[in-house]
């Protein structure tokens, strides 16, 4: 059908919710708009669909809910009586419409005679995932555009293992989604009908106590928490999202008794009314923050994206102005942690292994090589690090430490299969006070890191593409790239390309080796001087990123490098 057609059947609808009906009226005097609200459906990528509020089918509503949910009940209606019964946990972040998208999931299911169990109020993605292996559910749905602008929702489905859906499951899921042919016509509860159906139940305070104890367990040095994390001052900021209820019982409850909310950016907020943008990754996102901080002399500040999954954090240089740390560098100082307090402990297991994503910095990699600890790469999207904790807990082969994406997203311990941002907010802060009891603070603790193990630097390019032009030169780039192999980046060779969508490996000799990972639209070369660039079009956004790694002597040394690849890759894309 061409979007012309289904703009029509939109308009035309007797049933569209007044609001939408209102916000289409509005949309006719941009044909532009208009066209990129209809032209497409809404995807699944690595994390679910997201996308802009408003009426269409390339936007975020109660139609594009019921559709996807739709599409769950339809694959849940393949599986046994047992299995359907088990039903959907439902969470959702402090966007715009979020408990009523919720809601409407609900009801849908409900129409299948699937059980849903809906958080009360607002609650982090972590904690859903977490819901899905406590309850025992066969799904989880989570409503969250996670770090995008306030005019972005989104909707991610959960596995029974409490990962997001590995992508065989997300490929049923979306044949069934695109199978229903006008998400206007979708049968739902009323909301007299939900009452008293008995398939709704509502959740809350037993799941938060059930994860906070599990929190308990993240912190692996108490002695040093209670010697010195008291004295840790810490700024944490919520980011008007969903972070604070459980963030500040989980930092009293592991002993640090120093650390201030940012008051502001404590109210949830959809408007994220303080921040340009709610992601913990930019600088402005630490604005209130670092003024909180200089004004009490913070040794750390961290600060979390609306749904809690994501986590970033600045830290004290020696002139007293604050540094926002990559989400490499986090991850190395934890990593670093961790493996150090468990072999100073003696808890350190043989068959210890830590994972990250192909895109992510080599130097936790030479991090885990020294104290004789696997580190294995998985593909973009944490659902792959959660399937390889599946994995370990079936044959017993490796001992989960630690997981992490170069995005800001880590996992500590395994009761969680997500992004855990409350979870690694209690590790940084022990982190910070390990340093702290040398009289050092996070930065310090990096420059250490450094001058063992080299100066790893890290640049993620995102270039922004919109609409249908936008997918089309994403599509011809991906293509350029993966035709025409480029044999030198700024000078130095290639020598080995590997192709994650062709499963192939290619060494400088020409021999070809096959790759054994799942599919996937990624490119990474990786070049003499042991630098690397990937590339990879976004899942969940209009936009194609490139990452760069590099390994120098000196820190100049590795940004000199990072600026030289950056001009190559501009050279080539013509951004």
């Amino acid at each position: 059908m061409a979007w012309e057609q289904t703009f029509n059947q939109w308009k035309n609808s007797e049933h569209l919710d007044p609001q939408l009906k209102e916000q289409l009226t509005a949309l006719e005097a941009d044909p532009a708009m208009l066209e990129d609200a209809f032209y497409m459906p809404l995807e699944f990528g690595t994390a679910g669909m997201r996308g802009i509020l408003g009426p269409g089918i390339n936007r975020m509503n109660i139609y594009t809910i019921r559709q996807a949910t739709e599409g769950l009940a339809r694959f849940m209606d393949t599986q046994d009586p047992e299995t359907r019964r088990r039903g959907v946990a439902i969470a959702y972040d402090s966007r715009h419409f979020s408990p009523e998208f919720a809601m409407e999931a609900a009801k849908t299911l409900a129409k299948h005679d699937i059980p849903a169990f809906v958080f009360e109020s607002l609650r982090p993605t972590p904690e859903l995932s977490f819901a899905v292996r406590y309850l025992k559910t066969f799904t989880g749905i989570m409503i969250t555009a996670s770090h995008n602008p306030a005019e972005y929702n989104g909707y991610k489905v959960y596995g029974e293992d409490g990962g997001q859906m590995p992508p065989a499951d997300a490929d049923a899921l979306t044949k069934f989604v695109r199978e229903i042919e006008n998400p206007l016509e979708i049968p739902v509860l009323s909301e007299e009908e939900a009452k008293n159906s008995g398939l709704i139940s509502i959740i809350g305070e037993e799941i938060d106590t059930a994860y906070l104890k599990e929190i308990k367990e993240v912190t692996i040095d108490q002695e040093l928490i209670d010697t010195v994390g008291k004295d840790l001052k810490l700024v944490y900021t919520p980011l008007h999202g969903t972070g604070r209820m459980l963030g500040e019982k989980a930092l009293k409850q592991a002993g640090f008794q120093q650390f201030i909310i940012e008051p502001s950016q404590a109210v949830a907020d959809p408007n994220f009314s303080t921040v340009k943008s709610p992601n913990p990754e930019e600088h402005s996102a630490f604005e209130y923050a670092i003024a909180l901080g200089e004004k009490e002399g913070a040794d750390l500040l961290i600060a979390t994206d609306p749904d809690a999954d994501r986590l970033g954090a600045a830290v004290r240089m020696p002139d007293g102005n604050y540094q926002v740390l990559t989400g490499n560098q986090l991850g190395a100082l934890m990593i670093r942690y961790i493996l150090e307090a468990h072999k100073t402990a003696g808890t350190l297991p043989e068959n210890a292994a830590v994972l990250k994503s192909i895109v992510s910095s080599e130097l936790p990699t030479a991090i885990a090589k020294s104290y004789d600890v696997d580190m294995i790469n998985v593909l973009t999207g944490f659902k792959f690090i959660a399937e390889k904790i599946q994995q370990f807990e079936k044959d017993h082969s490796q001992t989960f430490m630690f997981g992490f994406e170069e995005s800001y997203g880590y996992l500590v311990k395994p009761f969680v299969r997500d992004k855990d941002a409350i979870q690694a907010l209690v590790l940084l802060a022990e982190v910070a006070a390990f340093y702290k009891q040398s009289n050092k603070t996070l930065y310090d603790g990096l420059q250490d890191i450094f001058e063992e193990y080299g100066y790893y630097a890290e640049k993620t390019i995102s270039v922004t593409m919109s609409g249908m032009e936008g997918a089309t030169k994403i599509a011809a780039l991906m293509k350029t790239f993966r035709e025409k192999a480029p044999s030198v980046f700024a000078g130095t060779p290639v020598v080995q390309t590997e192709d994650f969508k062709l499963l192939t490996r290619v060494g400088l000799d020409g021999h070809q080796q096959k790759m054994t990972t799942p599919p996937s639209d990624v490119l990474k070369y990786t070049l003499e001087d042991e630098s690397w660039i990937a590339v990879r079009p976004s899942g969940t956004e209009p936009k194609i990123k490139f990452y760069i790694g590099v390994k120098g002597e000196t820190a100049e040394a590795a940004e000199q490098k990072i600026a030289d690849l950056q001009a190559a890759i501009e050279e080539i894309t013509g951004e």
